[in-house]
């Protein structure tokens, strides 16, 4: 008979281990339920039983913590239509000057003021761009 000791201190380490890894809550839960089992080892309590508390409170823990952690850890995040420019072309409509922080685009049907990704860059007007992404309230384009 394996000294269950050992083996519940093996799993907490070992789920400790891995969920220091992933940092993705996916095993956070086992090591609180191989603690329980351990508890239940110092008790006297026979392996069936030990298991069954390591299966209880696993269960337990992550069904009660598992949707409020996630809803904390992942925020919501709320996409908007302008992002739907990013990737396309805009024409200038007003030369894009970082350092004279000038520039407009139009894009999807929409005029947006723009700078351009390479800091010293002068792009003229009538010239066509990529939106590299959005930043506040400018696009940051490229030369296409």
């Amino acid at each position: 008979m394996p000294n269950m000791y050992v083996v519940w201190a093996v799993a907490i380490i070992a789920f400790g281990i891995f969920e220091g890894i992933t940092a993705q809550l996916v095993s956070i839960w086992f090591v609180l339920g191989s603690v329980a089992a351990l508890i239940a080892t110092f008790c006297d309590a026979p392996i069936w039983l030990q298991a069954v508390i390591f299966v209880i409170v696993s269960a337990v823990s992550m069904a009660g913590t598992r949707p409020f952690v996630r809803k904390y850890l992942h925020g919501k995040i709320e996409k908007t239509n302008a992002d739907r420019c990013i990737g396309q072309e805009a024409i200038v409509i007003e030369e894009i000057n970082n350092l004279l922080s000038t520039g407009l685009v139009k894009t999807d049907g929409k005029v947006w003021t723009a700078r351009s990704s390479e800091q010293d860059a002068v792009i003229p007007k009538d010239s066509i761009v990529i939106v590299d992404r959005i930043e506040g309230v400018k696009v940051i384009v490229s030369p296409k």
